[in-house]
């Protein structure tokens, strides 16, 4: 049984269908480049704070920040690891579409589900930087000049 390849009609269709899930998994790969850099200035200062000498009996006390940083950095981690898994599922829809296209299959429903479940990762990415944003506030009351 031969395969009836889409028209170009229907791949127009389903391109149409995609452009806003494309839109998304540019945005969020945009967003995991600033989660990256976040955390990478995030491990940056744990590295020079954890290299502080105990016998540095002047700067011992900034090794109080640690646990604060570390804190932070699991919320980087963790909004990053959500963004990824939302730009995966994402490319999984767009993939998704194209097959069930070739294959003329009916796809709004399994489409519908995998853009909500890669929103939903995102979301939780976006609250991840939210609660990071709450605590960096909170910690530069902790810091007296």
């Amino acid at each position: 049984m031969p395969i009836d390849t889409p028209s170009a009609t229907q791949l127009s269709q389903v391109i149409s269908q995609v452009t806003a899930p494309s839109f998304l998994l540019g945005a969020v790969a945009a967003f995991v480049s600033v989660l990256i850099g976040r955390m990478n200035r995030t491990v940056d200062r744990l590295e020079v704070l954890n290299a502080i000498s105990d016998d540095d009996t002047s700067r011992v006390p900034l090794k109080a920040s640690v646990p604060h940083l570390k804190r932070r950095a699991v919320l980087w981690n963790r909004a990053i690891v959500s963004s990824t898994i939302s730009a995966i599922v994402t490319s999984l829809l767009v993939i998704v579409a194209f097959i069930a296209a070739f294959f003329q299959w009916r796809h709004e429903y399994g489409v519908a589900v995998l853009f909500f479940v890669a929103l939903s990762f995102f979301t939780l990415s976006l609250v991840d930087l939210a609660r990071e944003a709450r605590i960096s506030l909170h910690d530069i009351g902790h810091y007296k000049p």
